[in-house]
């Protein structure tokens, strides 16, 4: 497995990270199995795991904690905070009451006395970014967070965190984790680029698409059984009619690049991913043993010139396929009134 220099933290962490959204009842609900699929990852030279208080709740945190207890200090450790944790108005977001809260509750639940990556899991357009910083970096000074970071954030918000750190004398975000795959590579017009010039890392999550490239979706056609989307949408597959056609179109072209690179279909688009400079991680999320050995293989593939060329001319450099898979709209394009000047 390669190892990878996080940003410019002097970090190293492997180039595929264990993603553990899948970890509880959001996906597999045996512990046991999770357990099993961690001690794997490891075997195979894995040292970077990737959380969230979010994700089961809280149930996917306590899982990695009882999966990598003794071995605590061979793990680089992430998780993330923001998304609501339960009804309460004040379970959620980028405040400093919330941060320190959150902070322990993860703490405790991963059976650690310490976090190497916390990241915020979205913007937050009701705090204060000085308000967000200025929690994060008590907590790294009090030696109970190492390193901070992002998740799905925009390009413009990137650079105004790294310029409210030097201007307030915050602890600054030290890497991004974005949505990339084929199909989504808007992050190379600008996330991409503002990671570079920041000296911060990029950690991407969605390789393969939300399961689209696996190959086992297929516009018209019903999720098959026990696939995330037939977990989600409990056996109604709802996905923009347009976009299915146009993935459907795409696959058997990315298909064949792979094949005639002797490459199969995840394997190339995982390794894709990496392929990119400003990557320095991608997050495989797999929900059994089974989709982990899948996607094993892409940590030590380098694809070449030849075949990126390829890609290019299917997908091409900079574009989104569909614009939802980016995970996150400002809430000025939501809601509409925020885009419209008031009547009299």
């Amino acid at each position: 497995m390669q190892l990878r220099v996080l940003g410019r933290t002097g970090v190293r962490v492997s180039a595929l990270c264990l993603g553990a959204m899948s970890f509880g009842r959001m996906g597999n609900a045996d512990h046991d199995d999770s357990v099993r699929i961690v001690d794997r990852a490891l075997e195979a030279g894995i040292n970077f795991i990737d959380t969230a208080d979010a994700y089961s709740r809280g149930e996917s945190e306590e899982i990695v904690g009882r999966a990598i207890k003794g071995r605590r200090d061979d793990v680089v450790l992430a998780t993330k905070f923001y998304n609501p944790m339960s009804s309460a108005p004040n379970d959620r977001g980028g405040s400093r009451r919330w941060i320190t809260r959150a902070c322990e509750d993860s703490l405790r639940r991963l059976g650690t006395d310490y976090i190497d990556l916390y990241q915020m899991h979205r913007p937050d357009p009701d705090t204060d970014l000085d308000e967000t910083l200025g929690a994060l970096s008590d907590l790294v000074r009090q030696g109970k967070v190492r390193l901070i970071g992002t998740s799905t954030f925009p390009a413009e918000e990137l650079v105004e965190a790294q310029w409210t750190a030097q201007r307030r004398g915050h602890v600054p975000f030290r890497c991004e984790q974005p949505p990339y795959s084929l199909f989504v590579r808007g992050p190379e017009r600008d996330v991409f680029p503002v990671c570079e010039r920041y000296g911060m890392g990029a950690i991407v999550w969605s390789p393969l698409n939300g399961g689209w490239l696996t190959g086992k979706y297929r516009a018209g056609q019903q999720a098959p059984d026990g696939s995330r989307f037939d977990r989600l949408a409990r056996g109604s597959w709802r996905v923009d009619a347009s976009s299915a056609r146009r993935k459907s179109e795409l696959l058997a072209e990315i298909e064949r690049i792979g094949a005639d690179a002797g490459l199969d279909l995840i394997t190339l688009s995982v390794a894709f991913t990496l392929a990119h400079p400003a990557v320095t991680s991608t997050i495989i999320g797999p929900r059994t043993l089974e989709q982990l050995e899948s996607q094993l293989p892409a940590g030590e593939v380098r694809l070449s010139d030849e075949v990126l060329d390829r890609i290019d001319a299917v997908v091409a450099p900079g574009e989104t396929v569909d614009r939802a898979d980016f995970a996150y709209e400002p809430r000025a394009i939501r809601h509409p009134g925020l885009r419209r000047v008031s009547g009299s």
